[in-house]
C-alpha cells in the first residue's frame, strides 16, 4: 500500500508505517490541487490540518483506503462524504489528551493565581501583593462541557485539589469515578469554572455567546482548549467587562485559520481580538495545549497502531 504524508510528524511514523511495508511518499508543499490530482495513485492519507479534504477531494482519491488525521478531531474532513466512500476515518486523541489535560489545568491555576500578570509586574519592577491576591481551586465546582478523551483527562488531573467536578454530554451515561454528569442546566447552575472538551460541529459553532453565558446562575472563569469558532469572542469581551466571565483561558481563537497555523494573517486584528488582548484576566496560548514533545511522539504511535489494526482486520 501507498500512503502519501501532507504533513510533517514525528519520524517513527514514516519510519514504522515501512517497517510494515507500506511505501511512504511525502509532499508537505504542494497546493491542495495539485495533491488532488495526483491522489489517485494512493491507498492512504496521512494529514494534521494542512488543508480540508472535501468532497470533491475525496471522489479524487478512487483508490484511498484511510485518511489518517495526526490529531485529535476530524472536523477537516468531510466525513459523510467519506464514509460514503467506504474510506475509513482515523485521528488519534488517545495521542494527546494528557497533553490537554495538563495545560488546561496550567491556565486554571494560572488564572486562579494571577500568575501571568504578577509575573508581567515583577519584571517591570512592581511588588504588588494585594492586588495579585489568587483564589484557591479547592472547594470550587469546575463544569466539562464534552466529556470524551480530553475532559476525562483534565478531570483525572483535578482529583487531588478537593474541587467537585462535573461533566455533560451529548452522549449519555458517560460519567464516572472523576466526574459526575449532569444536565448541561444543572452545570450552569453549579459551575464556577466552565471548560470546553468539545468537537467543532453544527452543534458547537458559537455555542458559547450571549445567551449562553447568561444562564450560568455566578459569574464563572472560561476555559477553552477545544476549538475557538465555539466562543463567540465579542460576547465573552462583554461578559468580561460585565463580571459575568470573571477570567478566561484560552488555547484557541474564533479567528485561527483552519489550519491553526496562523491567526494574525489580516493586516486589521479584528476588534472584538485587539480588546480581548487588554484584559490582565486573560491567557492566551497559540492552539499548543496538545502540542508537547511527547504528545507529538504518542500521536504518532497511535496513527501507526491504528493503521496496523485497520489493515489486520482486512
Amino acid at each position: 500500500m501507498r500512503i502519501l504524508h501532507l504533513d510533517k510528524n514525528h519520524p517513527l511514523l514514516i519510519k514504522q508505517l515501512k517497517d510494515l511495508g507500506f511505501t511512504n511518499d511525502e509532499d508537505y508543499t504542494s497546493s491542495k490541487e495539485a495533491i488532488q490530482n495526483i491522489i489517485s495513485k494512493y491507498d492512504g492519507i496521512v494529514i494534521r490540518s494542512r488543508f480540508n479534504i472535501d468532497a470533491s477531494f475525496i471522489n479524487a482519491a478512487t483508490h484511498i483506503k484511510f485518511i489518517a488525521r495526526v490529531g485529535a478531531g476530524l472536523e477537516s474532513i468531510d466525513i459523510e462524504h467519506a464514509k460514503l466512500k467506504g474510506i475509513t476515518l482515523i485521528s488519534a486523541p488517545e495521542g494527546n489528551r494528557n497533553a490537554v489535560g495538563e495545560h488546561t489545568l496550567g491556565m486554571l491555576l494560572s488564572l486562579f493565581n494571577k500568575l501571568n500578570k504578577a509575573n508581567r509586574e515583577v519584571h517591570d519592577g512592581f511588588w504588588n501583593r494585594e492586588s495579585n491576591r489568587g483564589v484557591e481551586l479547592d472547594g470550587k465546582t469546575i463544569g466539562l462541557l464534552g466529556y470524551g478523551n480530553m475532559g476525562k483527562a483534565f478531570a483525572k488531573k483535578l482529583r487531588g485539589f478537593d474541587c467537585e467536578v462535573i461533566c455533560n454530554d451529548i452522549k449519555k451515561n458517560v460519567g464516572d469515578a472523576n466526574a459526575r454528569q449532569v444536565s448541561l442546566e444543572e452545570l450552569q447552575q453549579e459551575a464556577d469554572v466552565l471548560s470546553l472538551h468539545t468537537p467543532w460541529t453544527k452543534l458547537t459553532d458559537k455555542m458559547v455567546n450571549k445567551s449562553f453565558i447568561e444562564k450560568f446562575l455566578k459569574p464563572f472563569w472560561l476555559l477553552n482548549t477545544a476549538r475557538g469558532k465555539s466562543v463567540v469572542t465579542s460576547d465573552l469581551v462583554s461578559a468580561l467587562n460585565t463580571g459575568r466571565i470573571l477570567g478566561a483561558g484560552l488555547d484557541v481563537l474564533e479567528y485561527e485559520e483552519e489550519s491553526f497555523e496562523t491567526l494574525f494573517s489580516s493586516e486589521e486584528i479584528p476588534k472584538p481580538l485587539q480588546e480581548l488582548l487588554t484584559f490582565d484576566n486573560v491567557i492566551l496560548s497559540p492552539h499548543i495545549a496538545g502540542w508537547t514533545i511527547e504528545s507529538k511522539k504518542k500521536l504518532a504511535q497511535v496513527i501507526i497502531d491504528k493503521i496496523r489494526t485497520l489493515v489486520i482486520s482486512k
